[in-house]
Order: C-alpha cells, then structure tokens, then sequence
C-alpha cells in the first residue's frame, strides 16, 4: 500500500482571552500539530482600527513538536492597566517558518453590569469576536442557535471570574444566515443576532 502522509500544519481551533483582577488570561487550543516549536505571544496596546503596528512580543509558550491529539496551552499577561488591548500568536515551526493567528481584542475596565455585547465585526465571514461582562464570579453558559431555536454550538459552559471575557467563534462549518446567541449567567440572561455571509 502506497501511504502518502499529508504533513498538517498547526491546527489552532480556539483562542480566547479573559479578564481576572488586573491579568489577561490568554487560553487556546490545538487540534494537531506538526513540527510546532511553539508560540510567541504578541501584544498591540491600542485600537485594532490602528493599523500602526506595534505588536510587542511578552512571553513564549512551548510547542509539543508534533502531535495528533488536542492540546491546550494558556498564557497571563500580569498588571494590566485600563485600556485596550489586542493580543496574537505567532506559532514558529522547528525550521522557523512562522504563521500569525488572528487577533483578539481585549478592552479592559471593571465591568458594572452583566452584559452580552454585539458581535465584532457584524456580518461577518468567517471568525467573529463575542464580549461578555461578568460583574460577579459564576456559572456562564454562551450558545449558539439557529433561527429556528436549535442548539447548534456551546461556546462557553464553565466558571468563570469576574471581568471581560472575549472569545472568538468560528463558523466556518455553519452555512450564511442569521444566528442567535444567548449567554446564561445566574439568573442573567440575554440573546443577540448576528449574521454569517460567505
């Protein structure tokens, strides 16, 4: 039998960042990994609007090399002030070929009310950015329907802490349309379109 193996590149299926006291706790995930030497962390102090680069390199997490099994990696990025923050990563092969996620936005300043912000940007194709503000510690459940009130994806069901939280969702495998998502925080709960055009 004639084997052909197709050499994946890094397959990174999530990253996203939240807020704990005055710390970003970046978190992202692999699916598989060939030849991964590991992760920059880069971070732009600014609008994402700017186009100005100044992406400033603030730590390095080690790669598991190559891989066919889910990892999960997390990074915190200490004594954060108010502001906002945009963060990557630039994932860096063993042969120093390097290729950059996209970036994921913070706005960091102590959340008053449970809120569930507009999708960023809106349409969109295929990634978009959902924010959440958590005044208080708790259960959050962030899901994703159809029109038709389907369950289609669960984005968050965990603990969280207090602060922004900001994950981006890939709906690469859903068709164009309309979407509902709908975050449950204790008794908090509130729902918000977006719209998915390929």
């Amino acid at each position: 039998l004639l084997q052909i193996d197709h050499a994946l590149p890094v397959e990174l299926t999530s990253f996203s960042a939240s807020v704990v006291g005055n710390t970003v706790k970046l978190s992202w995930r692999t699916e598989t990994e060939v030849n991964n030497y590991g992760f920059e962390v880069e971070r732009k102090v600014g609008s994402l609007q700017s186009t100005v680069g100044n992406w400033e390199k603030i730590g390095f997490v080690n790669g598991n090399g190559n891989s066919n099994s889910p990892k999960s990696y997390s990074f915190e990025d200490k004594n954060v002030t108010a502001g906002k923050y945009s963060y990557r990563l630039k994932q860096i092969d063993n042969d120093g070929q390097f290729e950059y996620s996209k970036a994921i936005e913070v706005n960091f300043s102590a959340p008053k009310k449970f809120e569930l912000s507009q999708n960023y940007p809106n349409p969109f194709n295929p990634i978009t950015t959902i924010s959440f503000n958590l005044p208080e510690a708790g259960n959050v459940k962030l899901t994703v329907f159809n029109i038709l009130g389907q369950e289609l994806k669960t984005l968050v069901n965990e603990f969280k802490e207090s602060g922004v939280h900001t994950i981006n969702f890939d709906a690469s495998e859903l068709n164009s349309g309309m979407y509902i998502y709908k975050i449950e925080a204790g008794t908090f709960v509130q729902t918000r379109k977006m719209t998915l055009v390929k």
